[in-house]
């Protein structure tokens, strides 16, 4: 049985519905076609004249394609449960999947990879990252890293990396675009922040030749230009909030002399912990 709730519940529904269908570019009778409801129907849901069945709310989220912590907040606005729970790494539950990540790291040194959540806080990451951020400023190194922060900061990586100018554009669009998708005001604070920051640098930098296929990052570590290509990868089918804001970065070398320094960067450091920052 469905609880009934006050209009000013199915408004508060209403305007989370319309502004992700203003977000999405689409109109009411293009998602009423999509979701197989009216067009009227949902016109009534967004002025509050009608509550939602939780069966139309979860059509329309999944075709206006809400994050999942902010399908939560829609569905409670309209009275509803949230749909997906919000579980802490650290949770017993989360035991193995925090293992596997960490395993996961691990098994790729020599190349730096992390993993960092919706606001590019990291959450683990291999001993090679912190090997390649050895050096700057400790503030930005005091948990939770934040990635952004750490490359666009001028006590970051910001003056070691030679196409600064290339790859802060890189950064500042990837952001815009979670934005778009998410609509986070934290994200938008941190953009608003990181994006205040002086370009510094030197001018643009042409691709070298063995990382034509892709944008790449050339950085200085210890007097030795590496040139990396990016992968970000997320989970495919995630039924948690935490786990769908996760993302695994890594940084591939880009060629044979760079897959060099590596090798010997972990020699150099040799042993050490997962490094500050880390879960």
């Amino acid at each position: 049985m469905q609880t009934t709730v006050q209009s000013s519940d199915n408004c508060a529904a209403g305007v989370l519905l319309r502004r992700w269908r203003n977000r999405r570019g689409l109109s009411q009778l293009e998602l009423a076609s999509r979701a197989n409801t009216s067009a009227r129907h949902i016109s009534f849901i967004e002025t509050g004249r009608a509550r939602p069945s939780l069966a139309v709310l979860t059509r329309l989220v999944e075709h206006l394609d809400v994050p999942f912590r902010e399908r939560n907040a829609l569905f409670v606005a309209a009275g509803f449960a949230p749909a997906f729970p919000e579980t802490p790494l650290s949770d017993p539950s989360m035991e193995s999947l925090s293992a596997e990540l960490d395993r996961l790291m691990d098994i790729h040194d020599p190349n730096p990879k992390l993993v960092h959540d919706s606001l590019y806080n990291v959450v683990t990451a291999n001993r090679s990252l912190f090997a390649l951020i050895s050096g700057v400023a400790d503030h930005l190194l005091e948990p939770p890293i934040n990635t952004m922060r750490l490359a666009l900061h001028p006590e970051g990586l910001a003056p070691r990396i030679h196409n600064f100018p290339q790859w802060r554009v890189h950064l500042l669009g990837q952001m815009e675009r979670q934005i778009a998708i998410s609509g986070s005001a934290a994200l938008a604070d941190l953009y608003e922040e990181v994006s205040a920051h002086p370009v510094t640098g030197g001018g643009p930098v042409e691709p070298a030749a063995d990382a034509s296929y892709a944008l790449p990052l050339l950085i200085e570590w210890e007097g030795r230009q590496l040139s990396f290509v990016t992968m970000l990868t997320t989970f495919n089918t995630p039924l948690d909030v935490t786990v769908s804001e996760l993302a695994i970065e890594t940084f591939l070398p880009a060629g044979p002399e760079t897959a060099a320094v590596l090798r010997d960067m972990l020699d150099e450091v040799g042993p050490a912990e997962r490094g500050p920052g880390s879960r």
